[in-house]
């Protein structure tokens, strides 16, 4: 039976606003792109009655035994959409976790992809956008992922040109919860990406941007403070800022060779924490 290797790229944030919150959740705004960092998901048919999960690899302990996949292949099972038709997973985990950069998410619109893709599924573009929500909020933007640009009124703009940067993505060994980090938010800012313009992702529009959770999360964890510090002082760096709700933060780069030399500065630095190069895509 055939078996099937799934990249699920991470998701980075250039820049985020908080806008404003309605009943439930927060309304932001947010530069989006992702890089070579990636889980690998394998997987393939089984004759069993139930779906076989196993998450492995660094960043694979204290997962949920109710997750984002297994909230994915549930729904699905409900609205029967797989045909009773049973996978097993496997998802070798290299992304951290509580890091900001969607690894979770990441995984169930991989899997969603490959469904579309293989025609093991046939959806129409609402329901696809009804079923990620019901996922989670950061599921939508790893279907078909690629640079974009989030709304406050939940619309989403991608681009097909390739924005070029080299990053060092750092986390040190504790991660950030979104709802604490979120629940902290008291101020709001005026949305900036509206109209939406491909020119937002160059770097000097970027590094004049923010990350509104960096106030919560730098207050919170001042070792983040002492972090950013560090990688914006790092030579040729052009920016450095937290991804999502953290607890990473990410330095770009024009050059593989200054993200090279930041790297090595880093680890001589922070012996302790975790960091790696990697580059958008």
């Amino acid at each position: 039976m055939d078996s099937f290797k799934i990249k699920s790229h991470a998701k980075i944030n250039l820049a985020l606003n908080v806008t404003g919150k309605n009943k439930k959740l927060h309304r932001i705004e947010s530069l989006i792109s992702f890089i070579d960092l990636h889980d690998l998901i394998y997987l393939k048919k089984i004759k069993k009655d139930d779906h076989m999960i196993i998450f492995k690899g660094k960043f694979s302990k204290n997962i949920a035994k109710i997750n984002t996949v297994t909230n994915l292949l549930k729904l699905l099972d409900e609205k029967n959409l797989l045909n009773n038709q049973k996978f097993y997973i496997k998802i070798l985990k290299n992304i951290p976790q509580e890091a900001g950069m969607g690894g979770g998410s990441m995984n169930a619109a991989s899997l969603l992809n490959f469904f579309i893709e293989k025609k093991i599924i046939k959806i129409k573009k609402d329901e696809l956008k009804k079923i990620s929500n019901e996922i989670g909020s950061d599921v939508i933007l790893g279907i078909k992922p690629s640079s974009a640009i989030l709304l406050s009124n939940g619309d989403i703009k991608k681009y097909k040109n390739k924005i070029k940067f080299h990053t060092l993505v750092t986390k040190p060994n504790f991660g950030c919860s979104t709802k604490y980090i979120y629940s902290k938010v008291n101020s709001f800012s005026k949305p900036q990406f509206n109209p939406p313009k491909q020119k937002l992702f160059e770097a000097k529009f970027l590094k004049n941007l923010d990350n509104d959770l960096e106030k919560v999360a730098l207050n919170k964890y001042p070792e983040l403070k002492i972090i950013k510090s560090y990688l914006s002082s790092l030579p040729n760096a052009l920016f450095a800022r937290m991804s999502g709700s953290g607890s990473s933060i990410v330095a770009y780069f024009h050059s593989k060779k200054a993200c090279k030399k930041a790297y090595s500065q880093y680890k001589r630095k922070f012996t302790r924490h975790w960091c790696i190069e990697s580059k958008t895509i």
